[in-house]
């Protein structure tokens, strides 16, 4: 797992606001890079995914951290 550029620690946190956050935090950062968001929320699985096809971002993958936290990792495309 490569590390990310940045990491939005949205644990704790209900639908919608992991996608706020994203949404928020990515303009702000180069294109090209990859932020990482912590997120416990169940609706996160979906939501992040549905989020970046929406808004032509790329998804990379659905991962773990080390203490088995759910993590979404995001490219910024443009």
């Amino acid at each position: 797992m490569t590390a990310p550029d940045e990491v939005l620690d949205c644990l704790g946190q209900r639908c919608p606001l992991p996608v706020i956050a994203l949404a928020r935090r990515l303009p702000s950062l180069p294109v090209g890079a990859v932020v990482r968001v912590l997120a416990d929320d169940p609706a996160a699985a979906v939501d992040i995914p549905a989020w970046c096809r929406m808004r032509g971002q790329e998804f990379l993958a659905a991962t773990s951290s080390p203490d088995h936290t759910p993590a979404y990792d995001v490219r910024r495309v443009h």
